[in-house]
């Protein structure tokens, strides 16, 4: 008996055949065979010809995820030889095999793993799961981890609001082995960050931005820097470190800011940085209200848009923000400008920044237009795992 089919609307199969993993609910026509949620199916175009074999969510938004084009089970073996190319990807390809160090070693579509993203911090892995077909498949997918790297141990880690959109009951907590107690150390980019891998944003720490903070620091010599949304000082430390001072770090985490400032004094640039605790659009309408300008400001606010509906909005936020940090930039400063909202395109982030620059009627040139370090690989069929815009601009 055959597996339950997924046939699409018509005029609806191009992207699927060019190996885009979503299958949205408004691009299916009729489900046949009764799948339940996690189910493998197979997907079809709307003459019957095969497409994609994926697995069923009636419970969200993207109804299929798809993992194969050819009719061939998605079983150990298949989500095994996945995981090992990803971790083959990051130790040969790209070297960073450091074993104090750390690395995105899955990247959900970007590895061909929707659903599933991996973080190695040194011996340990912090695993998402933002599929309910792979939470269900979990102890395949651990198990394959532990042949692939052999991890100290494995934690779970879970996103605000994939759990609703998925139907997904998961809490964040160990998986396997054992975890440190205590935030512990990582090499980064030359310089040592601690990790809190139980608590914190995301999975302990921004690894997208490991280039990015390279490349901001190499404005930084000299001058008076602030890091907005700082987390645990990636960039306020990478700036001080690189001759910036001072350095304030501003972020609405009190403990995100303990570990900043500890992060500081590992690195010995405790007495270049100071770290504030604030929102970030009330953090610089203080500093207006104040008068107080600097040579470099960073802007890595936390994601705007989770869905299409709420992209405008977040275009909007975005153009405040950008134009408060303007406002506080003194002639020829360097603005970093972050979005990793994955639904806001480069050319609406872009826009925003150019309409700040604007409104405050400041010329804004973009030295440099950045994306996420290459161990979140983008894959060319989903422009959507481009979610990371990092521009580099002088503000004259």
């Amino acid at each position: 008996m055959g597996l339950p089919r997924i046939t699409l609307a018509p005029r609806r199969q191009g992207p699927f055949l060019g190996g885009h993993p979503w299958v949205f609910s408004g691009a299916v026509a009729s489900v046949a065979g009764d799948p339940a949620d996690g189910d493998e199916v197979d997907v079809v175009a709307s003459d019957g010809a095969f497409v994609a074999r994926g697995l069923y969510n009636s419970r969200s938004q993207i109804r299929v995820r798809l993992y194969r084009w050819e009719p061939a089970p998605l079983d150990a073996a298949f989500f095994s030889l996945r995981i090992q190319e990803a971790v083959r990807l990051r130790d040969r390809v790209l070297g960073l095999d450091d074993p104090a160090g750390a690395c995105r070693l899955v990247f959900s579509e970007g590895d061909g793993l929707s659903g599933l993203t991996v973080d190695r911090y040194g011996p340990y892995l912090a695993v998402q799961l933002t599929s309910l077909a792979l939470a269900m498949r979990r102890d395949i997918l651990l198990d394959a981890l532990e042949k692939a790297v052999a991890p100290q141990g494995m934690v779970l880690r879970t996103e605000k609001g994939i759990l609703e959109e998925e139907g997904l009951e998961l809490r964040d907590g160990p998986l396997r082995g054992t975890l440190p107690d205590e935030p512990f150390e990582i090499r980064d980019g030359g310089l040592c960050f601690a990790v809190d891998l139980r608590t914190g944003q995301k999975t302990g720490f921004y690894l997208d931005q490991r280039e990015n903070r390279v490349r901001a620091a190499s404005y930084a010599r000299g001058r008076e820097a602030a890091d907005v949304c700082c987390y645990t000082g990636g960039f306020a430390v990478a700036l001080a470190a690189a001759g910036a001072a001072p350095v304030t770090g501003v972020d609405a985490s009190a403990p995100a800011l303990a570990l900043a400032a500890s992060n500081a004094e590992r690195n010995g640039v405790a007495a270049l940085t100071r770290f504030q605790r604030s929102d970030a659009f009330r953090w610089l309408q203080g500093e207006a209200d104040a008068g107080r300008t600097y040579d470099l400001i960073v802007l890595d606010p936390p994601r705007f848009a989770r869905t299409r509906a709420g992209v405008r909005q977040a275009v909007e936020a975005y153009e405040r923000l950008n134009r408060l940090a303007i406002s506080r930039l003194r002639p020829d400063g360097i603005l970093v400008t972050c979005s990793c909202s994955g639904r806001v395109t480069l050319d609406e982030f872009t826009g925003a920044v150019a309409r700040a620059g604007a409104g405050e009627r400041r010329t804004v040139q973009i030295l440099e237009a950045r994306g996420q370090a290459p161990d979140h690989p983008v894959a060319a069929s989903c422009p959507e795992s481009a979610y990371l815009k990092c521009l580099i601009c002088r503000v004259a």
